[in-house]
């Protein structure tokens, strides 16, 4: 009985420790240029402001705010990344990786709040996230011109 709760434990943490590594190692790509303004400014995304006032304050910003801009920009970016210049409609591995660690993070920021804990470096490893996949989205959107329009043009159309 000792040996297979041990056995679980063990697991379970090897798991996380996996996930994070891995979630890691996608978000230190590095991409030529910064296409994440593009997307943020064109789309109205707030996730940079809230990084910002965490950075610069490093006080903690209002709870309903920070989760309903988190959930709002998660779930806009999201759906760019699935239908945004992208022939397959569907997310690749390290995507779908990340929308996981993003839940998990956004569902560990609760459980800090809960218990008085600081989140301020889990909701900036959300803003990490965030931004990869404006970058993600930026990248697919530069590789196409449609028309007279250059992409952050396009994304303000929509």
């Amino acid at each position: 009985m000792v040996l297979a709760a041990f056995i679980l434990i063990s697991s379970t943490a090897l798991f996380f420790f996996y996930l994070q590594a891995a979630c890691q190692r996608a978000l230190n790509t590095r991409f030529e240029q910064e296409y994440f303004r593009s997307i943020v400014n064109a789309n109205r995304l707030e996730f940079l402001s809230l990084r910002k006032e965490l950075e610069e304050y490093g006080h903690a910003v209002d709870y309903g705010r920070l989760r309903m801009t988190l959930k709002c920009d998660f779930l806009a970016l999201t759906y760019l990344l699935k239908n945004a210049a992208n022939v397959n409609q569907s997310y690749s591995r390290d995507e779908s990786l990340l929308m996981f660690y993003f839940r998990a993070l956004f569902v560990i920021v609760a459980a800090r709040r809960i218990f008085r804990l600081s989140e301020k470096k889990a909701v900036l490893k959300l803003t990490a996230i965030l931004e990869y996949f404006a970058n993600v989205v930026g990248q697919r959107v530069s590789q196409y011109r449609f028309g007279n329009l250059a992409p952050s043009d396009y994304l303000l159309e929509l």
